[in-house]
């Protein structure tokens, strides 16, 4: 690649048509719905969501926005669908989005895979009372593994009933 002028070459001008291409192969001719999903979905829609395909019908006319999401927000999303439909269309300048496609992925996962090995499910905490009728269950218990299993059955049947 030949160039007349000095200096280094932005990696954005030298990516834009790999980058158009790649886009344009899962049907994103635009692709700022990609790079700025967060700033036209806003904050909150872009975080239970992310946008994965535009498929586009036989005559052109009437595109569908995949958007990807958790089973547990899809419901939240459904009744966000109008919001989410113009705000795209005011991207691309016309109603070039005509209907959104929701489809649900695992939750784990979903964003940045390294927060997803973060998660930590919630503890709730046994109180004294509850700690010592454990320990006198299984008191009279002999074997020290067969008393340690019992013992942490104990504590998690009374961490369920916990209403704290």
């Amino acid at each position: 690649m030949a160039r007349k002028s000095r200096g280094f070459m932005q990696t954005g001008g030298l990516l834009k048509t790999r980058i158009r291409s790649a886009s344009e192969s899962r049907g994103f001719a635009e692709t700022r719905l990609l790079t700025h999903w967060e700033d036209i979905a806003g904050p909150a829609t872009a975080q239970i969501c992310r946008p994965v395909k535009v498929s586009y019908g036989k005559q052109g006319f009437g595109a569908t926005l995949t958007l990807l999401t958790t089973g547990a927000n899809a419901p939240i999303l459904q009744m966000q669908l109008p919001q989410i439909l113009t705000k795209v269309n005011s991207v691309y300048g016309y109603n070039a989005i005509s209907r959104i496609k929701i489809t649900q992925t695992a939750p784990i996962g979903f964003e940045d895979p390294t927060k997803a090995l973060d998660y930590k499910k919630p503890t709730k905490v046994l109180s004294d009372k509850q700690r010592n009728i454990v320990e006198i269950s299984v008191k009279g218990v002999s074997d020290n593994n067969l008393k340690n299993a019992l013992a942490r059955l104990g504590k998690n049947i009374l961490t369920r009933n916990n209403k704290e």
